[in-house]
């Protein structure tokens, strides 16, 4: 069965996080994507570790299955040859490297397109390509700088970053969205385009109704731990033996809450009948549920509330999180190769394109001969 993407090539001299997670989906979804690596070192994040896999860090393999590895030198006249004539034969490229610097070595958006216009070039960076092409591109940079960590942790705690490189990873989908975004569009007008995606714009575009909180009274939004701005009871709450996850979205899902505490009078006092009211009494409120919650454990309130139609559950880890996908027929994780660990799986499921077969990130230079024969062979072509 063939994938959606099958047929198109993706040069993808992209590295980190942001660029890899981009040309990983596409991979996905069947495109043969040529990742272009430094000999000797490669991506910076085959390095990144511990932990470590029999090819190279954790971390890289994350954001490069499915791929070929080619080392070329760009400072090598030889080598820049076979990059400039793979970008020149892809559908799409992806790069993230400081500002001039594929400009210096023909690489570039506007010398590329010349030879090939229907290509679809992605350019990931930190800040945008005008003010701040010459800031350095983090995600924690970002984090910090973007406002995320200003509403990220405890109130009376540091600002604090999200526990992964959040940032990145919807650069990434941005970015592929903008990919398959101008693809399409190449498919009616036979040209394809820059796609320009930055850290920056990507958090900003995420913070959602912390964002529109702010444009809506000028004031920028505080932590609050778990709580939320607009929502009560939107947080956790101490049962017996730990914490609960309670999210009532309305007013009938407290109602029931209170029930199954059983002191359904707490949905009709004027402070908790409406969700303003019980935003506006959250201290009284959390008392009143924290006092009924500790005499039982977590397990059981979840076990009941959730038989209730209460929105609920317990603080788990990573490996929680993925057991619970698995009891609930989500197939949450793929073999990728028989010396590799396993992966999460791409997150859409398709009904007529599925995407079935995954193979194990690249050790570096992997490709090199048969990448270099066919762009040898192919320049050979061109110059004949």
């Amino acid at each position: 069965m063939s994938l959606p993407l099958d047929g198109l090539l993706v040069a993808d001299f992209s590295r980190v996080l942001a660029g890899p997670l981009a040309s990983v989906m596409l991979a996905d979804l069947g495109a043969t994507v040529v990742k272009v690596e430094r000999p000797g070192t490669g991506d910076d994040t085959r390095s990144w570790g511990p932990p470590w896999t029999e090819n190279a860090s954790s971390y890289f393999e994350c954001a490069n299955r499915s791929k070929q590895s080619v080392t070329l030198d760009l400072a090598d006249p030889g080598d820049l040859a076979l990059a400039r004539t793979l970008a020149e034969r892809a559908d799409v490229l992806l790069e993230n490297f400081k500002d001039g610097t594929l400009a210096r070595r023909g690489l570039d958006y506007e010398t590329v397109r010349r030879s090939n216009p229907g290509l679809v070039y992605c350019s990931v960076t930190g800040f945008g390509s005008r003010g701040g092409a010459d800031l350095p591109g983090y995600d924690f940079l970002v984090q910090a700088v973007g406002g995320l960590m200003s509403i990220t942790g405890d109130p009376e705690g540091e600002p604090t970053k999200a526990g992964v490189a959040l940032v990145d990873v919807l650069t990434a989908k941005d970015a592929t969205i903008g990919i398959l975004a101008a693809l399409q569009a190449r498919t009616r007008t036979g040209t394809g385009q820059r796609v320009e995606v930055n850290l920056l714009s990507s958090l900003l575009g995420s913070l959602a109704n912390q964002a529109s909180s702010y444009l809506a009274t000028g004031r920028s939004p505080g932590r609050m731990g778990n709580r939320h701005p607009s929502i009560a009871p939107y947080e956790t709450l101490r049962c017996r033996d730990g914490l609960v996850a309670v999210a009532c979205g309305n007013d009938g899902q407290f109602r029931r809450l209170a029930g199954v505490l059983g002191e359904p009078a707490l949905a009709d006092d004027e402070r908790f009948a409406t969700n303003p009211a019980r935003v506006a009494h959250r201290e009284d409120l959390v008392a009143a549920l924290e006092r009924l919650l500790a005499a039982g454990d977590a397990a059981g309130w979840v076990e009941r509330l959730t038989e209730a139609g209460v929105p609920a559950g317990q603080v788990g880890d990573l490996a929680s999180g993925i057991a619970l996908a698995e009891r609930l027929g989500l197939e949450p994780l793929v073999d990728v190769g028989p010396d590799a660990p396993r992966q999460v799986r791409h997150p859409v499921t398709y009904s007529a394109t599925p995407v079935t077969t995954y193979r194990p990130p690249p050790r570096l230079g992997e490709h090199d001969d048969d990448v270099r024969r066919w762009l040898s062979d192919t320049l050979e072509e061109t110059t004949a």
